[in-house]
Protein backbone atom coordinates (compact mmCIF):
# COMPACT_ATOMS: atom_id res chain seq x y z
CA UNK A 1 0.00 0.00 0.00
CA UNK A 2 1.83 3.45 -0.94
CA UNK A 3 2.12 5.58 2.22
CA UNK A 4 -0.54 7.83 4.01
CA UNK A 5 -2.02 10.24 4.15
CA UNK A 6 -2.23 9.93 -0.25
CA UNK A 7 -1.99 13.70 -1.17
CA UNK A 8 -2.96 16.02 -4.46
CA UNK A 9 0.04 16.72 -6.21
CA UNK A 10 -1.32 20.52 -7.41
CA UNK A 11 2.47 21.05 -8.86
CA UNK A 12 2.57 18.02 -11.23
CA UNK A 13 2.42 19.49 -14.83
CA UNK A 14 0.32 17.05 -16.12
CA UNK A 15 -2.89 17.87 -14.30
CA UNK A 16 -2.78 21.63 -15.35
CA UNK A 17 -2.17 24.49 -18.26
CA UNK A 18 -1.56 28.28 -17.91
CA UNK A 19 -3.75 29.70 -20.11
CA UNK A 20 -3.44 33.72 -21.26
CA UNK A 21 -6.82 35.77 -21.77
CA UNK A 22 -8.53 38.97 -20.40
CA UNK A 23 -9.71 39.97 -16.80
CA UNK A 24 -12.49 42.43 -16.26
CA UNK A 25 -10.71 45.46 -16.72
CA UNK A 26 -9.18 44.09 -20.21
CA UNK A 27 -6.07 43.81 -18.88
CA UNK A 28 -3.63 40.54 -19.96
CA UNK A 29 -3.75 37.52 -17.38
CA UNK A 30 -3.14 34.13 -17.22
CA UNK A 31 -3.62 31.57 -15.05
CA UNK A 32 -4.12 27.77 -14.10
CA UNK A 33 -6.72 25.17 -16.13
CA UNK A 34 -7.05 22.09 -15.05
CA UNK A 35 -6.48 19.41 -18.05
CA UNK A 36 -9.37 17.33 -18.95
CA UNK A 37 -8.28 14.17 -21.42
CA UNK A 38 -10.26 10.98 -22.13
CA UNK A 39 -9.46 7.20 -20.40
CA UNK A 40 -11.07 4.26 -22.03
CA UNK A 41 -11.68 1.37 -19.31
CA UNK A 42 -11.45 -2.02 -20.44
CA UNK A 43 -12.62 -5.04 -18.34
CA UNK A 44 -10.41 -7.84 -19.71
CA UNK A 45 -11.13 -7.74 -23.82
CA UNK A 46 -14.52 -6.09 -23.65
CA UNK A 47 -14.35 -2.06 -23.70
CA UNK A 48 -16.57 -0.41 -21.08
CA UNK A 49 -16.30 3.26 -20.97
CA UNK A 50 -14.46 5.99 -21.80
CA UNK A 51 -14.40 8.30 -19.04
CA UNK A 52 -13.00 12.43 -19.22
CA UNK A 53 -10.34 12.44 -16.26
CA UNK A 54 -7.73 14.65 -15.21
CA UNK A 55 -5.74 11.82 -15.73
CA UNK A 56 -4.15 10.86 -12.44
CA UNK A 57 -4.21 7.24 -10.78
CA UNK A 58 -5.70 5.73 -13.69
CA UNK A 59 -6.13 2.38 -12.47
CA UNK A 60 -7.99 3.49 -9.16
CA UNK A 61 -10.31 5.00 -11.25
CA UNK A 62 -10.76 1.99 -13.66
CA UNK A 63 -11.08 -0.31 -10.30
CA UNK A 64 -13.61 2.22 -8.94
CA UNK A 65 -15.99 2.41 -11.57
CA UNK A 66 -16.14 -0.89 -12.74
CA UNK A 67 -16.74 -1.62 -8.74
CA UNK A 68 -19.27 0.79 -8.12
CA UNK A 69 -20.91 -0.39 -11.40
CA UNK A 70 -21.23 -3.90 -10.07
CA UNK A 71 -18.95 -5.39 -12.89
CA UNK A 72 -16.09 -5.83 -9.94
CA UNK A 73 -17.47 -8.09 -7.45
CA UNK A 74 -15.93 -8.30 -3.96
CA UNK A 75 -14.42 -11.76 -4.41
CA UNK A 76 -13.11 -10.87 -7.58
CA UNK A 77 -9.86 -11.98 -8.15
CA UNK A 78 -7.67 -9.04 -10.22
CA UNK A 79 -4.66 -10.58 -12.02
CA UNK A 80 -3.77 -7.46 -13.25
CA UNK A 81 -4.58 -3.72 -13.88
CA UNK A 82 -2.14 -2.30 -16.96
CA UNK A 83 -2.30 1.62 -17.54
CA UNK A 84 -0.82 2.74 -21.31
CA UNK A 85 -0.04 6.34 -21.63
CA UNK A 86 -0.30 6.59 -25.44
CA UNK A 87 -3.23 4.80 -25.95
CA UNK A 88 -5.11 6.12 -22.79
CA UNK A 89 -6.49 2.97 -21.66
CA UNK A 90 -6.37 0.95 -18.51
CA UNK A 91 -7.42 -2.60 -18.79
CA UNK A 92 -8.45 -4.67 -15.56
CA UNK A 93 -7.96 -8.20 -15.81
CA UNK A 94 -9.88 -10.60 -13.38
CA UNK A 95 -9.41 -14.60 -13.23
CA UNK A 96 -13.45 -14.57 -13.78
CA UNK A 97 -14.74 -14.66 -17.13
CA UNK A 98 -16.88 -11.32 -17.42
CA UNK A 99 -19.15 -9.75 -20.08
CA UNK A 100 -21.39 -6.81 -20.20
CA UNK A 101 -22.42 -6.02 -23.47
CA UNK A 102 -25.81 -5.26 -21.94
CA UNK A 103 -24.54 -2.52 -19.46
CA UNK A 104 -22.49 -0.97 -22.23
CA UNK A 105 -24.67 0.91 -24.47
CA UNK A 106 -23.75 4.90 -23.58
CA UNK A 107 -19.51 4.70 -23.97
CA UNK A 108 -19.22 7.76 -23.07
CA UNK A 109 -19.05 9.26 -19.92
CA UNK A 110 -18.57 12.90 -19.42
CA UNK A 111 -17.23 15.54 -16.83
CA UNK A 112 -20.80 16.07 -16.04
CA UNK A 113 -21.31 15.78 -12.23
CA UNK A 114 -24.01 13.16 -12.73
CA UNK A 115 -23.64 11.76 -16.20
CA UNK A 116 -22.96 8.33 -17.32
CA UNK A 117 -23.67 6.24 -14.40
CA UNK A 118 -25.50 2.66 -14.69
CA UNK A 119 -27.68 4.43 -12.03
CA UNK A 120 -30.26 1.35 -12.10
CA UNK A 121 -27.91 -1.23 -11.34
CA UNK A 122 -26.47 0.83 -8.87
CA UNK A 123 -30.20 1.08 -6.79
CA UNK A 124 -30.22 -2.87 -6.78
CA UNK A 125 -27.26 -2.72 -5.59
CA UNK A 126 -28.29 -1.44 -1.96
CA UNK A 127 -31.53 -4.27 -1.56
CA UNK A 128 -30.76 -5.65 1.86
CA UNK A 129 -27.20 -3.53 2.23
CA UNK A 130 -26.66 -2.92 6.03
CA UNK A 131 -24.10 -0.30 7.04
CA UNK A 132 -22.00 -0.89 10.05
CA UNK A 133 -22.94 0.99 13.72
CA UNK A 134 -19.81 3.37 13.54
CA UNK A 135 -19.57 6.14 15.66
CA UNK A 136 -18.80 9.87 14.42
CA UNK A 137 -17.84 12.56 16.77
CA UNK A 138 -18.31 16.39 16.14
CA UNK A 139 -14.73 16.81 17.15
CA UNK A 140 -13.58 14.66 14.13
CA UNK A 141 -15.68 16.96 11.57
CA UNK A 142 -14.37 20.00 12.71
CA UNK A 143 -10.71 19.26 12.89
CA UNK A 144 -11.49 17.13 9.02
CA UNK A 145 -12.39 20.52 7.49
CA UNK A 146 -9.93 22.43 8.65
CA UNK A 147 -7.43 20.42 7.56
CA UNK A 148 -8.84 19.03 4.17
CA UNK A 149 -9.50 23.08 3.20
CA UNK A 150 -6.27 24.26 4.07
CA UNK A 151 -4.31 21.36 2.39
CA UNK A 152 -2.84 21.89 -0.93
CA UNK A 153 -4.46 20.93 -3.81
CA UNK A 154 -5.89 21.53 -7.35
CA UNK A 155 -9.10 23.24 -6.69
CA UNK A 156 -6.46 25.96 -4.27
CA UNK A 157 -4.57 26.06 -7.47
CA UNK A 158 -7.00 26.34 -10.39
CA UNK A 159 -10.85 25.20 -9.31
CA UNK A 160 -12.90 23.18 -11.49
CA UNK A 161 -12.70 20.55 -9.77
CA UNK A 162 -14.06 18.13 -7.19
CA UNK A 163 -12.21 16.77 -4.42
CA UNK A 164 -13.10 13.22 -2.05
CA UNK A 165 -11.08 12.40 0.91
CA UNK A 166 -11.26 8.72 2.62
CA UNK A 167 -10.83 9.49 6.62
CA UNK A 168 -10.24 7.74 9.37
CA UNK A 169 -11.15 9.16 12.84
CA UNK A 170 -9.87 13.01 12.30
CA UNK A 171 -7.25 11.76 9.92
CA UNK A 172 -7.14 12.28 5.82
CA UNK A 173 -6.16 9.55 4.38
CA UNK A 174 -6.35 9.07 0.81
CA UNK A 175 -7.71 12.78 -1.06
CA UNK A 176 -8.52 12.22 -4.74
CA UNK A 177 -9.25 14.96 -6.99
CA UNK A 178 -10.92 15.25 -11.17
CA UNK A 179 -13.33 16.91 -12.78
CA UNK A 180 -16.69 14.95 -11.77
CA UNK A 181 -16.94 14.13 -8.15
CA UNK A 182 -18.19 10.52 -9.56
CA UNK A 183 -14.46 9.94 -10.80
CA UNK A 184 -13.09 11.47 -7.54
CA UNK A 185 -15.50 8.33 -5.83
CA UNK A 186 -14.57 6.01 -7.66
CA UNK A 187 -10.51 6.99 -7.28
CA UNK A 188 -11.41 6.16 -3.82
CA UNK A 189 -13.19 3.40 -4.08
CA UNK A 190 -10.42 1.84 -6.36
CA UNK A 191 -7.93 2.47 -3.61
CA UNK A 192 -9.83 0.53 -0.93
CA UNK A 193 -10.34 -2.37 -3.05
CA UNK A 194 -7.36 -2.75 -4.79
CA UNK A 195 -5.27 -2.23 -1.22
CA UNK A 196 -8.29 -4.13 0.88
CA UNK A 197 -9.19 -1.00 2.92
CA UNK A 198 -11.59 -2.52 5.47
CA UNK A 199 -14.93 0.56 5.23
CA UNK A 200 -16.80 0.39 8.58
CA UNK A 201 -14.60 2.89 10.44
CA UNK A 202 -13.81 5.51 7.87
CA UNK A 203 -15.82 8.82 6.84
CA UNK A 204 -16.24 9.79 3.12
CA UNK A 205 -15.65 13.58 3.19
CA UNK A 206 -16.85 15.75 -0.56
CA UNK A 207 -16.65 19.11 -1.19
CA UNK A 208 -19.49 18.81 -3.76
CA UNK A 209 -23.04 18.48 -3.05
CA UNK A 210 -24.49 15.44 -1.44
CA UNK A 211 -26.43 14.10 -4.15
CA UNK A 212 -28.32 10.51 -4.80
CA UNK A 213 -25.27 9.50 -6.50
CA UNK A 214 -22.97 10.03 -3.78
CA UNK A 215 -25.02 8.82 -1.15
CA UNK A 216 -25.28 5.51 -3.25
CA UNK A 217 -21.66 5.01 -4.18
CA UNK A 218 -21.00 5.97 -0.66
CA UNK A 219 -23.09 2.78 0.86
CA UNK A 220 -21.96 0.52 -2.06
CA UNK A 221 -18.26 0.85 -0.44
CA UNK A 222 -19.74 0.08 2.93
CA UNK A 223 -18.68 3.69 4.30
CA UNK A 224 -21.75 4.64 7.29
CA UNK A 225 -20.58 8.25 6.96
CA UNK A 226 -20.71 10.99 4.28
CA UNK A 227 -19.94 14.36 4.99
CA UNK A 228 -19.86 17.50 2.72
CA UNK A 229 -19.25 21.49 3.14
CA UNK A 230 -21.72 21.48 0.54
CA UNK A 231 -25.41 21.29 0.46
CA UNK A 232 -27.90 18.22 0.11
CA UNK A 233 -30.64 17.35 -2.85
CA UNK A 234 -33.72 16.05 -1.51
CA UNK A 235 -33.42 12.49 -3.47
CA UNK A 236 -29.77 12.15 -1.76
CA UNK A 237 -31.44 12.34 1.65
CA UNK A 238 -34.42 10.07 1.13
CA UNK A 239 -31.74 7.53 -0.10
CA UNK A 240 -29.32 8.05 2.70
CA UNK A 241 -32.13 7.20 5.39
CA UNK A 242 -33.51 4.22 3.92
CA UNK A 243 -29.84 2.87 3.92
CA UNK A 244 -29.19 3.91 7.27
CA UNK A 245 -26.03 6.59 6.16
CA UNK A 246 -25.16 9.00 8.46
CA UNK A 247 -25.40 12.42 6.15
CA UNK A 248 -23.81 15.76 7.20
CA UNK A 249 -23.90 18.66 5.42
CA UNK A 250 -23.12 22.47 5.01
CA UNK A 251 -20.16 22.29 7.38
CA UNK A 252 -18.61 25.88 7.26
CA UNK A 253 -16.73 26.96 10.61
CA UNK A 254 -18.93 26.10 13.70
CA UNK A 255 -22.23 24.83 11.71
CA UNK A 256 -22.98 21.58 9.95
CA UNK A 257 -26.35 20.13 9.67
CA UNK A 258 -27.08 16.26 10.05
CA UNK A 259 -30.29 15.18 8.12
CA UNK A 260 -29.68 11.20 8.22
CA UNK A 261 -27.97 8.45 10.64
CA UNK A 262 -28.04 11.13 13.64
CA UNK A 263 -27.56 7.81 15.87
CA UNK A 264 -23.95 7.58 14.91
CA UNK A 265 -23.26 11.34 15.66
CA UNK A 266 -21.24 12.12 19.03
CA UNK A 267 -21.21 15.72 19.36
CA UNK A 268 -18.14 15.55 22.26
CA UNK A 269 -17.40 19.34 21.38
CA UNK A 270 -19.02 22.88 22.14
CA UNK A 271 -19.78 24.74 18.40
CA UNK A 272 -19.13 28.08 20.41
CA UNK A 273 -15.42 26.93 20.72
CA UNK A 274 -14.60 26.45 17.33
CA UNK A 275 -12.98 28.96 15.57
CA UNK A 276 -15.21 30.53 12.83
CA UNK A 277 -14.20 29.40 9.18
CA UNK A 278 -11.10 32.16 7.87
CA UNK A 279 -12.41 32.81 4.38
CA UNK A 280 -8.49 33.27 3.30
CA UNK A 281 -7.61 29.63 4.87
CA UNK A 282 -9.57 28.71 1.49
CA UNK A 283 -9.51 31.35 -1.04
CA UNK A 284 -11.50 31.33 -3.85
CA UNK A 285 -10.06 29.61 -7.00
CA UNK A 286 -10.85 30.95 -10.32
CA UNK A 287 -13.89 28.38 -12.09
Amino acid sequence: MPDLPLLPDPTDPRLTRRISGTDQTGAPTEIAVVEERPLTIYLNRQEIVTAMTIGDHPEYLALGFLRNQGMLRSDDVVTGVDYDDETETVVVRTERETSYEEKVQKKTRTSGCAVGTVFGDMMEGLEGLTLPDAQVRSSWLYALAKEINTTPSLYLEAGAIHGTVLCQGDRPLVYMEDVGRHNAVDKISGFMFRHGVAAQDKILYTTGRLTSEMVIKTALMGIPVLASRSGFTAWGVEIARQVGLTLIGRMRGQRFVCLSGEARLLRDVDPASVPEEDRKSRRKAAE
